[in-house]
């Protein structure tokens, strides 16, 4: 099986995806819905490919919804991502266990 052919489609796919918009949008963009839209849209994508994962990575959903609601708690109230991370992970910990005894 040769893997070449499919080695340059995806270096040539990379490459028009970071090129194309430089090379099109040369003038600032000035839209603020634009720039707004723009602005979110790293978060977004973070979210929609950590939250699938958060709560089917434990043995059951119920201890990656403990964990979600943990650190969004934790974050709201301005933790930092250290003490988010660790007390996300203790809760998963925390209801594994419980869930094991009973």
């Amino acid at each position: 099986m040769n893997v070449y052919p499919y080695l340059a489609a995806m270096a040539l796919t990379t490459y028009l995806i970071r090129v194309l918009p430089l090379s099109l949008f040369r003038k600032p963009i000035r839209s603020r819905f634009l720039r707004s839209f723009l602005y979110y849209v790293p978060y977004c994508c973070l979210t929609v490919m950590t939250f699938p994962a958060i709560l089917t990575s434990t043995s059951s959903a119920l201890s990656g919804g403990a964990a979600l609601a943990a650190a969004v708690i934790l974050a709201l109230l301005g933790k930092s991502l250290i003490v988010v991370a660790l007390s996300s992970s203790a809760a998963v910990l925390a209801v594994e266990w419980l869930l094991g005894i009973l």
